[in-house]
């Protein structure tokens, strides 16, 4: 096993409140205001997420397809309806059952009619569930770089497909900047609305517990159904068992699991009945069609479980070491090295590091905390401090949060999903640091061309970044 740290010198910037609003939302608007598709930040057009700044990395910007995007709706028949448990005096000898609705947008490689425009409106919510005072339900809108219900483009082949699993709360347009981007470099995206967890919904945590990684299993399944039936715009177009899950925050902790990642004995009380006994390790089979995982600050370590005020006898906090030994699928980690929810040394570090069996990187933002992974602030967030706090990082521009995950996960999931292996060049970057753990120097003490410049960042611009390698033991 080896380990090949690259640190690059900080970075700090002042979030761009201008970027960060976003834009009316008038659908008589849109097609006025939308630009062309591979349009970068210019005072000529509207910014939208995920646009590529002048300096944004060589894999950020937006590919050669065009983007379409539909709305459907799963269902997963008689599961354990774990939110109406937990609101249940006594508790319930017998678990009570239900059907668990899920939401999914579907962002897939589209071909334009004349005139079709890739701009539409997406429809999302702020807050944290029903009755929350302090964060009630506001729902907002913002705009997307794609085109609502356009005709799917198959002349790729089948695209491998990328499930995205939001945080609690979240929605399935937290992200909407990368599913965008990656789907327009030959990539079928499905982002899920997870119930009971949404800023809508949001109930019991022990459902999210519960559900994340059997919702990710229900949408994988679903997906495959409608790509292998005769009729249906996903008919033919998604290659399933070729497969990444993308999840961020209470999202990664349900991909680590999905990859895999058992639970220990000591958390199975966190969900009534036991019902996490079915997620450790030799009682589910980690999926074959999956060949990739995507963890952005993943809940779920030793440091994420003490700050809810629980001290497990546990490590690493939902997992022990053969939990984590048990992910084989390779992974990519992204965190930020301050983060104050899932925690960074004795959190997604360490979980990092004992993934022993998986062929994995880390990418680390210096002076994030934990909202490394989505959209810049929504406009409606501007006012409210709390809502701002949920998207926002205090030290770091958004859209160059974006354009950093663009870079990173399209080369990780190029390499991963569709071989290219000249897509891993951009992962094994230069090591410009000596023995001592200083920076190498010139003779006159300035810094070496290398520690500020990684291969597909423009020259002076590899800053703030921290980049980790481990080989599969």
């Amino acid at each position: 096993m080896s380990s090949s740290p690259v640190r690059a010198r900080l970075l700090t910037l002042t979030s761009l409140l201008a970027l960060a609003a976003g834009l009316p939302a008038s659908s008589s608007t849109l097609a006025q205001m939308a630009p062309a598709t591979n349009a970068a930040v210019s005072a000529a057009g509207p910014i939208y997420p995920g646009d590529a700044r002048p300096d944004a990395p060589a894999l950020a910007p937006r590919g050669q397809y065009s983007v379409g995007v539909r709305t459907i709706s799963l269902v997963r028949k008689d599961v354990l309806d774990i939110a109406r448990a937990a609101t249940m005096t006594p508790a319930p000898e017998t678990l009570p059952r239900s059907d668990r609705p899920l939401t999914i947008e579907i962002w897939y490689p589209a071909s334009l009619s004349a005139g079709q425009v890739q701009s539409t409106v997406y429809k999302d919510a702020l807050g944290s569930g029903p009755g929350d005072a302090k964060r009630p339900v506001l729902p907002f809108t913002f705009m997307g770089r794609a085109a609502r219900n356009a005709a799917p483009d198959a002349k790729g082949g089948k695209y491998p497909l990328v499930i995205f699993s939001h945080g609690y709360p979240g929605s399935r347009y937290l992200m909407s900047y990368l599913a965008e981007n990656l789907v327009s470099k030959g990539y079928v995206v499905a982002a899920i609305d997870h119930t009971d967890s949404t800023h809508a919904d949001k109930a019991a945590f022990s459902s999210t517990l519960l559900n994340r990684a059997q919702d990710d299993q229900a949408v994988l399944d679903g997906v495959a159904a409608l790509s292998a039936a005769g009729s249906g715009f996903l008919s033919g177009l998604v290659d399933a068992g070729n497969t990444a899950l993308l999840g961020y925050s209470m999202g990664g902790y349900g991909a680590l699991n999905f990859a895999g990642g058992g639970y220990a004995d000591q958390v199975l009380g966190f969900v009534p009945g036991g019902a996490l006994k079915a997620r450790q390790n030799g009682n589910f089979n980690v999926d074959p069609r999956l060949k990739a995982v995507v963890a952005f600050a993943p809940w779920g370590g030793d440091a994420a479980v003490r700050a809810i005020g629980v001290n497990t006898a546990a490590k690493f906090g939902f997992w022990d070491a053969a939990g984590l030994s048990n992910i084989k699928v390779p992974t990519l980690f992204l965190v930020g090295d301050q983060d104050d929810v899932s925690g960074y040394a004795g959190g997604v570090k360490s979980l990092f590091e004992n993934a022993v069996n998986s062929d994995r990187y880390m990418v680390v933002y210096q002076n994030a905390r934990h909202n490394a992974a989505p959209n810049p602030p929504p406009a409606a967030s501007l006012g409210l401090p709390n809502e701002y706090d949920h998207y926002a990082e205090a030290a770091w521009d958004m859209q160059r949060l974006n354009n950093l995950n663009q870079h990173f996960v399209t080369a990780f999931l190029n390499y991963r999903l569709k071989g290219d292996v000249a897509a891993a060049g951009y992962l094994n970057v230069p090591t410009p640091v000596a023995q001592d753990g200083k920076y190498s120097r010139n003779a006159d003490g300035t810094p070496k061309a290398d520690d500020t410049y990684w291969k597909g960042f423009p020259n002076r611009t590899a800053l703030g970044i921290e980049l980790y390698h481990m080989n599969a033991k």
